[in-house]
């Protein structure tokens, strides 16, 4: 068990809107042990002396075989294995480590989209809801690269709402086989897959259920190659079944609970998303401070210029904070599946309630993770100017890569509603006391505001109050959501965006403070200069985003007197002493300039 589970009392999912947490209680990037750094090191190797390349030719998809051929090299280094257990030919490495994998991982491109649809929706499902015979016969296969997998959910009529698929499976009059037939799109790894998980209904069920079916089962037939405006170098094609005889025995868990499947499995691709983009963002910032550093107008190097030190800045204050809330979030799922597991619960069912209690940050993960991409790739390319258009730089696959990432394990719109409804079933089973600290900050709002002093001092003391206050913001206008709306506040989704947002911002600015505060304890303020402002500028960003945020909400939520009551009290809390964020990036970049890559 790790130290950090013995260290803190458990906190619950979603808690952080209602709890402060200790600096020294969270996991921060700069934690990972000796081995876990090996391991890293290794799959760096990998990705900077195999994948990248040859990174023209797999996109070109002339050779089929050398994506199959760089598949297998990964599962002979055990890199297909992370998360697999040893008795099941796996590492058996923690839930952290393989986000720190995957986190490596994503300085490859299209070869992290195969890596992750492989590892995660492809082998997890059978890993944690197949009966023992599915998990001997597969997952070793699965975790050594011998065979590969793929994971059949959408539709051409199903996309976000999955659970309307129209893949049928009917039972023989024999009772030994399924007949599965129906037509399956954007599936990655299906151009060399040899197992699929398949998601289809039976009779009239209302929920789909799952199946375990091979390649040699026979009725399964390809589209082309799709062509796709980034990832190209990955294998993403239709699938079609026609009467595909699958044999009974090859259901995966229970009649009707595929979906339920789809949505745990989701959680866990969400997060691990979230912490694969930050290899492509280290990629393309330490590219563009080398490009910025020798590119010369003026006859000056345009790494000199304040506009393009602000970039590098924000680029590094994003990738950042995204270390600094996906290792957070992941730990916390660790030390719930340690616990679950201390308690008595099998290993693979701890997993899936332990990603299932934080399914919320998994979904901040993925949000956060993917934008913080796509501003990191589309400044790359303007740091490069002209030739950042040019398909002979970096910054153009890069650019057409990172946009799948707003899109697949659910649309960033998808992950923002659901975050909030998620919250809000939370609070309605009593999981979650969020409407109490919310009638509190209600009442708030009418008394005579407290002008008690802060010791500005103690450092991280001011930030901590904003974030206090931001998330009584937070509260004040989900509360008064819920009680405006009830029931129909899923049918409000400009609110549940505008509050997503807001939880977004509180629990990414309060990760990054968190980081910075720890890592000052184990180094000093002096080492740590350059963290501490990455902390309070990202703090000051997030106050200009949650208080717009709030402005949207709250004439829809409110009107009249009540309306100004509520943007009274968010301009009490959304109260900022504002710092000088143009010098602290300029710092942030020089620095960055200096040693020609991500030094964080």
């Amino acid at each position: 068990m790790n130290t950090f589970a013995n260290k803190k009392s458990a906190i619950k999912g979603g808690e952080f809107l209602i709890r402060a947490t200790d600096a020294q209680d969270i996991f921060i990037p700069e934690d990972f042990t000796e081995e876990q750094r090996m391991m890293a090191q290794a799959t760096k190797d990998f990705v900077d002396t195999r994948i990248n390349p040859v990174a023209e030719r797999l996109d070109s998809m002339k050779e089929p075989e050398l994506l199959l051929e760089l598949f297998k090299e990964a599962g002979e280094l055990g890199l297909l294995g992370v998360s697999v257990p040893e008795n099941y030919g796996g590492l058996g490495m923690s839930f952290n480590t393989s986000l720190l994998i995957a986190d490596i991982m994503g300085a490859s491109g299209a070869f992290s989209t195969t890596y992750g649809a492989h590892t995660g929706i492809g082998t997890l499902p059978i890993l944690y809801y197949g009966n023992e015979e599915q998990k001997s016969k597969y997952v070793p296969k699965l975790a050594t690269g011998e065979w590969g997998a793929c994971y059949c959910l959408t539709e051409p009529d199903a996309g976000s709402d999955a659970n309307s698929g129209k893949t049928k499976a009917v039972l023989t009059d024999d009772g030994k086989h399924y007949l599965i037939t129906g037509q399956k799109m954007w599936i990655s790894n299906a151009g060399f897959a040899d197992i699929f998980i398949v998601f289809a209904k039976i009779e009239d069920d209302k929920n789909l259920t799952a199946f375990i079916v091979e390649k040699d089962f026979g009725g399964i037939t390809f589209g082309e190659e799709e062509k796709k405006m980034g990832i190209k170098g990955s294998s993403t094609r239709q699938v079609f079944f026609n009467e595909c005889k699958v044999p009974v025995e090859n259901m995966l868990s229970e009649r009707e609970n595929g979906f339920k499947i789809a949505v745990n499995i989701l959680n866990i691709g969400r997060i691990k998303l979230g912490s694969g983009v930050l290899g492509g963002c280290r990629e393309v910032i330490k590219n563009a401070a080398v490009y910025a550093k020798q590119r010369k107008q003026f006859k000056t190097p345009i790494a000199n210029f304040g506009a393009i030190k602000h970039k590098l800045g924000e680029m590094a204050i994003k990738t950042f904070v995204t270390e600094a809330l996906c290792y957070r979030a992941g730990q916390d799922v660790e030390d719930k599946i340690d616990a679950l597991v201390a308690d008595g619960m099998d290993s693979e069912q701890a997993k899936l309630k332990g990603t299932e209690e934080f399914a919320v940050e998994c979904a901040i993960a993925k949000v956060f993770g993917s934008e913080a991409l796509d501003y990191v790739v589309d400044e790359g390319v303007q740091v490069y100017g002209g030739m950042g258009f040019s398909a002979d730089a970096p910054m153009e696959r890069a650019y057409r890569d990172a946009r799948i990432a707003r899109i697949y394990e659910g649309t960033n719109e998808i992950n923002r509603m659901l975050l909030v409804g998620m919250m809000v079933r939370k609070a309605m089973k009593g999981q979650l006391d969020i409407m109490g600290p919310a009638m509190d900050v209600a009442k708030e709002l009418t008394s005579i505001p407290s002008f008690q002093t802060i010791d500005t001092s103690v450092l991280f003391n001011e930030e901590k109050e904003i974030l206090k206050n931001l998330k009584k913001a937070a509260l004040m206008v989900a509360g008064k959501s819920v009680q405006k709306f009830e029931a129909k506040l899923n049918d409000e989704q400009e609110v549940l965006m505008n509050i997503a947002d807001m939880l977004i911002e509180i629990y990414a600015a309060e990760s990054a403070i968190l980081r910075a505060e720890k890592l000052v304890a184990q180094k000093g303020e002096e080492e740590c200069k350059l963290q501490i402002n990455i902390a309070k500028a990202y703090l000051q960003e997030a106050v200009e985003k949650i208080a717009q945020n709030a402005r949207e909400a709250i004439p829809v939520i409110a009107s009249s007197d009540e309306m100004k009551v509520m943007l009274m009290g968010l301009k009490r809390f959304v109260k900022i002493d504002y710092k000088n964020t143009h010098a602290m990036r300029r710092e942030i970049a020089d620095a960055i300039v200096d040693k020609e890559e991500y030094i964080f």
